[in-house]
């Protein structure tokens, strides 16, 4: 027979074994100063100093490899789609121009894609990658999106940028013999691919926001922390703009007049904010499903497929300038010069083209993503763009709340990045008036879009993986 234990003394708060959980007193005091007292011996570490001074060097020539890639890659596009058609007799692109050019351009990245090492590059509908391919791979990057974006795949450069940035800069580190570490290869790969995309937003702050949230450090519990905060600043910041403006007491902010006047934000702007985001959240989402399927089918059949889904986008585009009379580009390219056209002037866009421009870039958005070579960020603010001056007129929103909620929206379905997809939506604006409804719709899409299924897994590049042999039958 067993004797009965005596109880022990109960767990005070604060200890292990406590309800609640939290560490003690001692250990929480001492946290702090352990966390700093890492870093600063990480900053006295030798290779880590070297690995700094190496990135901050390694930054200039791939700065200028990645100006001069961008730079032909846009004249490359306005030789095709500007003086071509000049050539020709032609205004501007008649409607069938993108037929043949993106067929050409689906048949060219289907050969790279099978022959050449590293595929191109990831596929895009898998996402924006850290880092950055082996020396080897760098050749079919920068083929693929020469044939893809200059010849009108609905998609942008950053992705090619990251990957040539980062591969240089992992490259270079072989040539100057540095020790390769996992650490230092991060590093490497982060700071290349920060250099490289810094040129197209016109912000280093931007590239390097967004290559930390690329690089997800933290994993899923640095979102699981961050979107609290974002929400939180957010709805903070609305609850102080609607008592300043109701009460007309000041509270003071670090801010300076642009000269630029948005609207007041008022309760219709909120409310619409959040239809907007869980609708166009959904609707991005379902082009990026479309992207997957169609990945899976190419990685089968990448010849054929790939040359199928140039000559699908080009039928898009096709359909879109017949239908409106406007020019194929409008549909048939990243959509970066077309945003500021939609920004500046939205009246120039009736409601019909604004319609047809979301169907038919939308569906040639999700056959690029699933064939061709580039990023989705200037599409997806393309299509968060037009939609949020489709539906400016709704009672009580307005065009700047509807551009911030569409654009917020949208880019965090298409990206996975909220804060980065607010700090863009700030700088497409040029203005912080709107950042409120712009973090608000963030969060939201992004809660929206990760309760909505993603799809099947985009297939590594180059190769579609054999199913697993099926177990012999008795007799």
């Amino acid at each position: 027979m067993t004797q009965p234990t005596q109880p022990g003394p109960r767990p005070q708060p604060g200890q292990p074994g406590s309800p609640s959980g939290a560490p003690p007193p001692a250990r929480a005091a001492t946290a702090q100063p352990a966390e700093a007292e890492k870093l600063r011996e990480l900053l006295r570490t030798p290779g880590y100093l070297k690995t700094l001074l190496f990135c901050g060097l390694i930054s200039i020539p791939v700065s200028l490899a990645a100006f001069w890639f961008l730079a032909g890659l846009q004249e490359l596009e306005r030789l095709v789609w500007a003086d071509l058609p000049r050539a020709l007799g032609h205004d501007s692109p008649p409607w069938w121009w993108p037929l043949p050019l993106l067929l050409l351009s689906g048949v060219c990245v289907g050969q790279i894609v099978t022959r050449f090492p590293g595929a191109g590059g990831h596929v895009p509908a898998s996402g924006l990658h850290p880092g950055g391919p082996g020396a080897a791979a760098l050749p079919g990057v920068v083929l693929a999106a020469v044939f893809s974006l200059p010849l009108g795949a609905t998609l942008g450069p950053e992705a090619p940028l990251i990957a040539l940035g980062g591969g240089l800069a992992i490259a270079f580190r072989h040539l100057t013999g540095t020790p390769e570490t996992p650490m230092s290869t991060a590093l490497l790969g982060a700071a290349g691919a920060a250099a490289a995309i810094s040129a197209i937003f016109g912000n280093p702050l931007i590239a390097a926001v967004l290559l930390m949230e690329v690089a997800g450090v933290g994993g899923p519990q640095l979102f699981a922390v961050m979107l609290p905060a974002l929400l939180s600043s957010g709805i903070g910041s609305l609850v102080f703009t609607g008592f300043g403006r109701w009460t007309g007491l000041e509270t003071g902010s670090l801010t300076l007049k642009s000269g630029v006047d948005f609207p007041r934000l008022d309760a219709g702007d909120v409310l619409w904010a959040i239809v907007i985001s869980v609708a166009l959240s959904a609707a991005v989402a379902l082009i990026q499903y479309g992207g997957r399927v169609t990945s899976v089918r190419v990685a089968r059949r990448p010849l054929i497929v790939t040359a199928l889904c140039g000559l699908g986008a080009g039928v898009c585009a096709a359909a879109y300038a017949l239908g409106t009379g406007r020019s194929p580009a409008d549909v048939a390219s990243s959509g970066q010069a077309t945003l500021a056209e939609l920004a500046g002037d939205p009246q120039a866009w009736g409601v019909g083209a604004l319609i047809a421009v979301l169907l038919c870039k939308g569906a040639a958005f999700s056959l690029c993503l699933g064939s061709l070579r580039g990023g989705p960020i200037f599409p997806s603010l393309f299509l968060g763009a037009a939609a949020g001056v489709l539906l400016a007129p709704l009672p009580g929103l307005g065009i700047g709340a509807g551009l911030a909620a569409g654009l917020a929206a949208a880019t965090t379905t298409a990206l996975r990045l909220p804060v980065s997809s607010v700090l863009l939506v700030v700088l497409v604006l040029g203005s912080t008036a709107m950042m409120p409804v712009a973090i608000l719709s963030a969060v939201v899409a992004f809660v929206t879009s990760g309760l909505l299924p993603a799809g099947p897994a985009v297939p590594p590049v180059g190769r579609m993986p054999r199913p697993a042999p099926s177990a012999p039958t008795a007799p």
